[in-house]
């Protein structure tokens, strides 16, 4: 990945990772290459789809490359994209999402305003079982320093993230050991360590529904999340605050989880987030 480019406008790499999504695929493709802002690479990696994704309407296009892979799993998917890019920034589209035909050029423009942000985010539209929906308070959206807004659930979603390329390389690769939940331990990492660009304009529309989303194949996603706080708590520096905040919401997600657990009587799994819980209590000063 390249950081400077001669042009006046920055090349935006965009990465759509894809696996057995033909009815989906083509009009996220094509909400990439319709953007008002043309400067752009789009990088289409198929994660071991049973067939190929369709794209040949689009094959006279350029700006469009197609990298081929073994299943791996979403993260190592966006990886790869990220790996293949040229761009001095990084975008991603789900490839069941949508973008507005101005959302690459005015992020670009935002960013580029705030030359320290690690990120440039956007509100979305949600339409989901044929019908759009609101979204809930706890999914709103905050500017600035959002690292204590990340930890709860994720509210930055891929299909609306702008980063530069340099940010990325100094916060590494998404963790692939994660099924689900990669994309909430990939903002805190980096909110912890950069202020965001958020733009309350819905520029990309959220689809789902779908049987095959990732998040209807696991049961309680919190028990990610909590592996996800323990890396993150195992290998990342952070300030007393910063850590303090994320053992308190460490601790809150494993009673959660052990409450369900003894609810469905399943002792020994309750047992198990109550001793981590009680591990994280060691780790601070904080009194129940």
């Amino acid at each position: 990945m390249s950081d400077r480019h001669p042009d006046s406008e920055p090349l935006v790499s965009v990465v759509i990772p894809v696996r057995d999504r033909p009815l989906f695929i083509g009009e996220a493709v094509q909400s990439v290459l319709g953007q008002s802002y043309s400067r752009l690479e789009c990088i289409v990696v198929d994660d071991g789809s049973a067939s190929p994704p369709e794209l040949r309407d689009y094959a006279q296009d350029s700006r469009l490359r197609i990298v081929r892979t073994r299943p791996c799993g979403v993260s190592s998917a966006r990886n790869r994209g990220i790996a293949e890019s040229a761009g001095e920034y990084i975008a991603f589209l789900d490839s069941d999402d949508l973008w507005m035909p101005e959302k690459l050029k005015k992020q670009v423009a935002a960013i580029r305003r705030m030359a320290h942000a690690g990120l440039c985010y956007t509100n979305e539209a949600w339409y989901k079982d044929g019908r759009w929906m609101n979204q809930k308070i706890r999914h709103m959206k905050y500017d600035g320093w959002i690292f204590p807004f990340c930890l709860p659930l994720c509210i930055v979603s891929f299909s609306s993230a702008l980063l530069p390329a340099s940010v990325m390389r100094r916060i590494g690769p998404l963790n692939e050991r994660l099924p689900v939940c990669e994309d909430y331990e990939y903002w805190i990492r980096l909110s912890l360590r950069f202020p965001v660009r958020y733009i309350e304009q819905r520029l990309i529309t959220k689809r789902g529904g779908h049987d095959d989303q990732l998040s209807f194949r696991y049961w309680g996603m919190d028990r990610f999340r909590i592996h996800a706080l323990l890396g993150i708590l195992d290998t990342e520096e952070m300030t007393p605050l910063q850590r303090e905040l994320l053992i308190r919401e460490l601790v809150r997600k494993c009673t959660v989880v052990a409450e369900g657990a003894l609810k469905r009587g399943y002792r020994a799994r309750a047992e198990h987030y109550e001793r981590i819980s009680n591990w994280a209590l060691t780790q601070t000063d904080i009194i129940r």
